[in-house]
């Protein structure tokens, strides 16, 4: 299915129809977080240490994982980063990246304490990562901006 505009081009709005199956079995909207209860998209990004974005990638559908989404997009270019002595802080999610990927311990299943020095690692890593989720601010706040403008580009041309 395409939107028609007059003087546009089409928007394939098919995609926003896609299904596929849940982990549970269930059909659902593929573009619908599970984790979120809502539907939107899941975009990766790679932040300075000083919180400013170097890189967006596209936006997938919601029902994908982080994990899988930085394997499509970013994992690649983070290893050749690791590989030359430059490390990625993540959060829990990433579990499982791979070498040169840092993310915070988890609570023990049987929900013992963690080691005095685990505890520091992750307030350390936690403190850290702070600075590059300033970026994540920044993303979403332009991106509330962004929402807000109805101009047409083709309209807002200086003659």
């Amino acid at each position: 299915m395409f939107a028609r505009h007059p003087g546009r081009e089409d928007v394939d709005t098919d995609r926003c129809r896609e299904k596929t199956i849940s982990r549970k079995g269930d059909v659902i909207d593929v573009w619908h977080s599970g984790k979120r209860h809502d539907f939107g998209g899941n975009i990766q990004a790679v932040m300075r240490p000083d919180g400013l974005p170097i890189w967006v990638g596209p936006v997938e559908p919601g029902s994908r994982h982080d994990l899988t989404c930085a394997q499509d997009h970013a994992l690649g270019a983070l290893y050749a980063a690791a590989a030359q002595g430059l490390p990625t802080l993540a959060d829990p999610g990433y579990d499982g990246a791979g070498i040169g990927i840092h993310v915070p311990f988890t609570q023990p299943a049987d929900r013992r304490r963690l080691g005095v020095d685990i505890r520091t690692y992750n307030k350390l890593l936690g403190a850290m990562r702070a600075l590059g989720e300033r970026g994540f601010a920044l993303l979403v706040g332009h991106w509330r901006v962004l929402q807000h403008i109805t101009a047409s580009p083709s309209a807002s041309a200086i003659s």
